[in-house]
């Protein structure tokens, strides 16, 4: 498969690097530290086209490929995992859910604020009773007389508090069990929808996440997302999409660590040489540096099956897997390599690591990724 990449989308990685360094990069640490969400950046990201920047220019989206989607996850994640899953959540599973399912009356409404940046959205799914088993929704939508009624709670939402706009999944047939869950489109604010407390995490605590609660919260029927009763449907299709972008936001944190870790065994010395010049270092690199290419491969190839409208969701999940394994075993290699060091703030790889592990386990754990790819393979 050929990944020579067109102009077009070698400006585009040139232009998220260049913003991530200049603009997200002196904020970044301090952040981090106090769990700050980067509304500022999140509305410049919006402003360069990368918050929508798979959605057709007729919806006020960039129009871009998926190639060109992850080499800019890659550049953003590089610098700040937050930024990453924040600009992932609304590209791939927001965004493109709307496109591909939402009605003209939708995409008019909320599509086009989302793919500008002018609003943000969140994907909401997970239960406290329905995380890896999403058939388990325990989330209702009773339809009443050009309503629906919601009532249930979603946990590890991410952009939970500061999104705009919410694509829920609710039962709207308990008998039907998987096939009776439904998709809907709810607003920040609506009367009997709330925000719980954003969650204090181990990693990626720049973005947002909190649960959500629903008590008798209208949705009019017109929010209705595709069609009753296809909404486990539509939340298997969207999070293909979304494995691309978390493999992308764990090869950025990969190659951060990488980075760093040449960076400082150039100018660290011991025994009298820098310590670049030691085997075992020269080792750990050299074995980042192919797992990276190796990560690199396995997503570019899921991108461009997408991108002409072949069978992914294979790739995407040996995508997704493989790069956030990666990026854990990149960033503990970087600690070991900066010794001490690595074990405190102020030299970065230790929020790596932090970041890391996240992308094992949201959209789909390694686990689970494997389940999708054995499926596959053995036809079950």
């Amino acid at each position: 498969m050929n990944f020579d990449f067109s102009e077009d989308q070698l400006l585009i990685k040139q232009t998220a690097k260049e913003f991530a360094e200049s603009e997200i990069a002196p904020s970044a640490m301090e952040r981090d530290k106090k769990g700050e969400f980067p509304a500022i950046l999140v509305k410049k990201l919006g402003q360069l086209g990368f918050m929508g920047m798979m959605v057709s220019p007729e919806y006020g989206g960039a129009g871009l490929d998926t190639i060109s989607y992850v080499l800019a996850m890659i550049e953003i994640s590089k610098v700040d995992a937050s930024l990453g899953v924040i600009m992932s959540v609304n590209n791939s599973l927001v965004c493109y859910g709307l496109e591909k399912y939402g009605n003209e009356y939708q995409k008019d409404k909320y599509l086009r604020l989302l793919a500008s940046g002018e609003k943000l959205g969140a994907f909401a799914l997970s239960e406290p009773e329905a995380g890896s088993d999403a058939t388990k929704q325990k989330t209702v939508a009773e339809k009443q007389k050009g309503y629906y009624l919601l009532n249930g709670t979603k946990n590890w939402i991410t952009n939970g508090q500061s999104a705009d706009y919410f694509l829920v999944m609710a039962s709207t047939d308990k008998t039907k069990e998987h096939k009776g869950i439904s998709t809907f489109i709810v607003e920040k604010g609506m009367p009997g929808f709330e925000h719980g407390q954003k969650e204090d995490k181990l990693g990626i605590r720049s973005s947002d996440t909190c649960s959500l609660s629903f008590t008798n919260c209208k949705i009019p029927e017109e929010n209705l997302i595709w069609e009753e009763g296809k909404g486990f449907n539509f939340a298997m299709e969207t999070l293909n999409g979304g494995r691309i972008g978390i493999a992308a936001q764990a090869i950025g944190i990969a190659e951060a660590s990488l980075d760093q870790s040449i960076k400082y065994s150039k100018q660290r010395k011991a025994f009298g040489l820098p310590i670049s010049e030691l085997q075992a270092i020269q080792f750990k690199i050299a074995d980042m540096a192919v797992k990276i290419n190796a990560a690199k491969a396995l997503t570019f190839q899921a991108a461009a099956l997408k991108d002409v409208h072949k069978k992914y969701y294979k790739e995407a999940a040996m995508a997704k897997l493989f790069s956030s394994k990666t990026a854990v075993e990149s960033a503990l290699e970087a600690i070991q390599i900066h010794g001490g060091y690595g074990y405190v703030r102020e030299y970065l790889v230790e929020r790596f690591l932090r970041d890391a592990k996240i992308t094992e386990i949201y959209e789909g754990t390694s686990e689970i990724q494997r389940i999708v790819i054995s499926r596959a393979l053995l036809g079950n």
